[in-house]
């Protein structure tokens, strides 16, 4: 698998691609908080981590640019209760 995590601005979404298909996370920014608002994965790729890689990799730039995130997408919710290395990013403690 190859492939980076980036920011796409302009289309409020991080991308993931991989065999030539986008995985995208949307996004909407307000002062120092991003609201995940859904997470899509091409049917082709999915079941193979593709959209825990590339929530990993949003949250992780997230952190670098010191916001707070709310998980309104349940996937999102779910991958940051599983992962406990990104809960201190929820806004106010949790969810």
């Amino acid at each position: 698998m190859s492939g980076a995590v980036r920011d796409n601005a302009k289309a409020r979404r991080f991308e993931l691609d991989l065999e030539g298909e986008p995985a995208v996370s949307y996004y909407r920014l307000e002062p120092g908080v991003i609201t995940f608002t859904h997470t899509e994965v091409p049917a082709a790729l999915r079941e193979r981590g593709i959209a825990s890689r590339l929530m990993a990799g949003a949250l992780d730039e997230v952190r670098r640019w010191g916001l707070e995130v709310v998980p309104q997408c349940p996937f999102v919710a779910t991958f940051i209760a599983r992962h406990k290395e990104y809960r201190e990013l929820l806004k106010d403690g949790g969810m």
